[in-house]
C-alpha cells in the first residue's frame, strides 16, 4: 500500500515526466554526488551548475552562476492564491486558485523531460520541537537540491517523522526553460502548497525559505496562534554570564546577518547567533514569548561582507565542514580560483571574471559580482552559534528590534516608549529598496515589520491587534 507522499510524487511525475526519480537521503556521500552531477552533467546557460573553487583557501566551496535573467526575488511574479481575494490583501498579488493551477499545469507539463526529479524531504525546525513542520519539495536542479540540504534538515529523518501521514507541506519546483514570461511563484495557503516554475534563484526555488517559512507559515500561524516573522534571533551575554535573547526585523539586504553575527567590542559582552533571517514565535507553557529558527543555514548577501564588516561570517564561510559552501553570482579571481565581490578585503584582483563569466572591465563602472550575489553555508560552521540553537523549545524573547536602510530623516537609534508604541514603530517602518528583489533600488518603500513581501495574507489582518 503506497503512502500519501508516494502517491503525490507519482502524481507529480506523471505531470513533469522526468527521466528518473531520485529520493534524497541527506547524506554526505549524496551531497558530493549531487555536486558532481552539477559539475559534469547539468548546465545553465551553457555553464556547469557548479565549478570547484580553491579548496585550500575556501574548503569545500563551489561557484554557481544562475541564468542572467534569474538573479533576485521576483515579487511581481509571486502570487498568493487564497480562494477569497480579500484574504490575500493589497500586499499580495492574487490569482484565483483554479485559474492559477490550470496555468501552472500547462507550464509544468513535461518540464522535467530529459532531467532527473529530486525528491527533497525536509523538516523546518528541530525534529523534536512541537513547532517544527515536515515538508517535501521536488526539483529538477542539483543546485536547489544541494542548497536545500544546507538550509534545512533534509533526508531520512523527515521521512521517518512523516511516516504514513498526509500532513506535510508540498513544494513543486522546476527551472523550466528560464523564460521570464513563464516564471511564477504561486502559493496555495489552504493546501500547504507552493508551486514554482521558471526560476532557480534562492527564495524563488528553495521553497523552504521565504515561500514556506514565511508566506505559508504566516497563514498557518494565523490559524494556529503563532507568528512567522522576518527576524533574526540573537542572545546577548553580559559580563556576569546572563544571556538576554531578542529578535530583530530588517528588510532584506539591510544588515540582518551582520547584526546576527556581531562581534562585540565591549569588554565581557558576547553575541550568540541563533538565526539571521526567520523566526517562528510561540507563546510557551510558561506564558513567555519563545522563538525558534526553522532553518539550518545562511543564505546571505556577499557584497559588503568582509573581515571588517562581518568577521564571523568570513570565518563561517571558510570553516569547511562536510557541508559544501556555495557562492552564487560572485566574481571569480582567475589567478587564485577564489570568489570575489565588491567590499572584499584587500585590493581588487587584476584578473577577474564577472558574475556572468566574462572578463571584467574595471573601467566600465559595472560591478564584478552581482549586487545580489549570495553565499549558502551551514549554520553549524558559525563560530558564534548559540548552545541553545538545538533547543526544541526555542529561546525566551525579551526584546524586539526594528531596523531598516534609510539615508535621511530618521535618528540612528531610538527606543519606543512602551509595547504599543513599539508596535506602532514597527508598523510604520520604511526602507530603501535593495537588489534583493527586482525593482528600482534606493526607493523608499513602506514595509511594516519587514513583512510586506512575505506575509501570506492580508496585512490588515496581520496588524489587527483587536
Amino acid at each position: 500500500m503506497s503512502t500519501p507522499l508516494e502517491r503525490w510524487i507519482d502524481e507529480c511525475a506523471r505531470l513533469t515526466k522526468p527521466d528518473e526519480i531520485y529520493w534524497c537521503d541527506g547524506s554526505e556521500e549524496e551531497a558530493h554526488r549531487l555536486i558532481e552531477i552539477g559539475m559534469y552533467k547539468e548546465k545553465i546557460n551553457d555553464n556547469p551548475v557548479f565549478s570547484e573553487l580553491n579548496h585550500k583557501t575556501w574548503p569545500n566551496a563551489y561557484l554557481h552562476r544562475s541564468h542572467p535573467t534569474d538573479v533576485a526575488r521576483t515579487e511581481h511574479l509571486t502570487f498568493v492564491c487564497h480562494p477569497n481575494k480579500e484574504d490575500a490583501g493589497p500586499n499580495n498579488n492574487w490569482m484565483d486558485p483554479k485559474e492559477a493551477k490550470e496555468m501552472l499545469t500547462r507550464l509544468t507539463d513535461g518540464c522535467m523531460r530529459g532531467r532527473a526529479m529530486y525528491v527533497l524531504p525536509y523538516i523546518m525546525g528541530h525534529p523534536d520541537s512541537p513547532y517544527s513542520k515536515i515538508c517535501v519539495q521536488i526539483t529538477d536542479n542539483s543546485y536547489v537540491a544541494v542548497s536545500m540540504r544546507i538550509m534545512t534538515r533534509m533526508g531520512r529523518i523527515a521521512l521517518e517523522r512523516l511516516g504514513n501521514s498526509d500532513n506535510f507541506v508540498k513544494g513543486i519546483h522546476s527551472v523550466g526553460d528560464f523564460d521570464p514570461n513563464k516564471r511564477f511563484i504561486m502559493h496555495f495557503p489552504d493546501e500547504n502548497l507552493v508551486w514554482s516554475i521558471g526560476s532557480g534563484y534562492g527564495g524563488n526555488a528553495l521553497l523552504g525559505k521565504k515561500c514556506f517559512s514565511l508566506r505559508i507559515a504566516s497563514w498557518l500561524g494565523l490559524k494556529e496562534g503563532w507568528l512567522a516573522e522576518h527576524m533574526i534571533i540573537i542572545g546577548v551575554e553580559d559580563p556576569e554570564g546572563n544571556i538576554t535573547y531578542m529578535v530583530a526585523a530588517f528588510p532584506s539586504a539591510c544588515g540582518k546577518t551582520n547584526l546576527a553575527m556581531l562581534q562585540s567590542t565591549l569588554p565581557g559582552y558576547k553575541v550568540w547567533t541563533i538565526g539571521d533571517d526567520i523566526a517562528w514565535l510561540n507563546i510557551g507553557p510558561d506564558g513567555r514569548l519563545y522563538a525558534i529558527n526553522p532553518e539550518m543555514g545562511f543564505f546571505g548577501v556577499a557584497p559588503g561582507t568582509s573581515m571588517k564588516t562581518n568577521p564571523n561570517m568570513m570565518r563561517t564561510l571558510k570553516a569547511g565542514t562536510f557541508y559544501p559552501t556555495l557562492f552564487t553570482n560572485t566574481a571569480l579571481n582567475v589567478d587564485t580560483n577564489e570568489p570575489w565581490w565588491e567590499g572584499f578585503d584587500g585590493p581588487v584582483p587584476e584578473n577577474l571574471l564577472d558574475w556572468q563569466g566574462r572578463k571584467c572591465d574595471r573601467n566600465s563602472g559595472n560591478p564584478a559580482a552581482h549586487p545580489n550575489s549570495r553565499f549558502t553555508v551551514s549554520i553549524s560552521q558559525c563560530p558564534t552559534l548559540s548552545p541553545e540553537f538545538e533547543n526544541p523549545k526555542g529561546v525566551p524573547i525579551s526584546a524586539i528590534i526594528f531596523g531598516s536602510r534609510r539615508s535621511r530623516l530618521l535618528p540612528l537609534v531610538y527606543e519606543s516608549f512602551d509595547w504599543t508604541h513599539g508596535v506602532f514603530c514597527g508598523a510604520r517602518m520604511g526602507s530603501e529598496t535593495t537588489a534583493a528583489a527586482i525593482h528600482q533600488t534606493g526607493k523608499l518603500r513602506r514595509d511594516p515589520m519587514a513583512m510586506i513581501p512575505f506575509c501570506g495574507y492580508n496585512m490588515g489582518d496581520y496588524l489587527d491587534t483587536g
